[in-house]
């Protein structure tokens, strides 16, 4: 794996706007090992080699999370949308004019480790765009309508898609920019560069990255950190 090209800035948003419904509280608040959520993930970043600065897309109340960091790289604020879509955009809106490529992550990853985002980084400067994965290993079944277990399913080639997700800034522009113009939704930004017809190079994770939606996942979290 070729080292990331420190000279071609990466800047990072965390996108970090979303309400937490399904937990009840603010998850991204919730401290794991005496550190919330979302500082530990925006820490993760600033660790990075490749990383020059990070955007956080959230609200004003969230932003206080990271009152008192004395941080080395710059790290700001923009409000978000009202979905993922609208919330990227704003931080794309927010960059650095230096920064050559963006890493797109979900706030609640608090694990991602720096040398995955580097490793990630490194391929998007060859690719144009590159993204964090980890391969499905478990077994995998379709079933009917009713639930009942009809086939296997291969596993070849199958992946759970991850953030970071890094791509050359004005590609990401331009293709979010087709998107809305089509009116297309897309989940992540990979489903971005599907829509527009470009190739997106996966980055095998190597490192616990999971993202943090129910309270069993912050139980899981604190193991992992222990």
């Amino acid at each position: 794996m070729p080292a990331p090209d420190i000279t071609r800035s990466c800047s990072a948003i965390l996108v970090a706007a979303g309400s937490s419904r399904r937990m009840g509280f603010d998850k991204l608040a919730v401290e794991l090992a005496g550190v919330p959520v979302l500082r530990r993930t925006v820490e993760a970043f600033l660790a990075a080699e490749s990383i020059s600065e990070v955007v956080v897309v959230c609200p004003e109340e969230r932003w206080r999370l990271l009152d008192g960091g004395d941080f080395a790289k710059p790290v700001r604020r923009v409000d978000g949308g009202e979905n993922r879509q609208d919330s990227v955009v704003a931080g794309l809106s927010a960059l650095s004019l230096e920064s050559n490529f963006v890493a797109v992550h979900d706030g609640a990853r608090p694990l991602v480790s720096p040398e995955d985002i580097d490793a990630c980084v490194a391929e998007a400067v060859e690719y144009r765009a590159a993204a964090l994965a980890r391969r499905v290993t478990e077994t995998l079944k379709r079933s009917d309508p009713l639930d009942f277990s009809t086939e296997g399913v291969s596993r070849e080639q199958l992946w759970f898609m991850e953030t970071p997700q890094v791509f050359e800034i004005r590609l990401l522009v331009d293709s979010y920019a087709d998107v809305a113009s089509r009116n297309l939704t897309v989940t992540d930004e990979v489903s971005v560069m599907e829509a527009v017809g470009v190739r997106v190079k996966l980055v095998e994770s190597r490192h616990p990255n999971l993202k943090i939606t129910t309270p069993a996942d912050l139980a899981l979290a604190e193991a992992i950190l222990r």
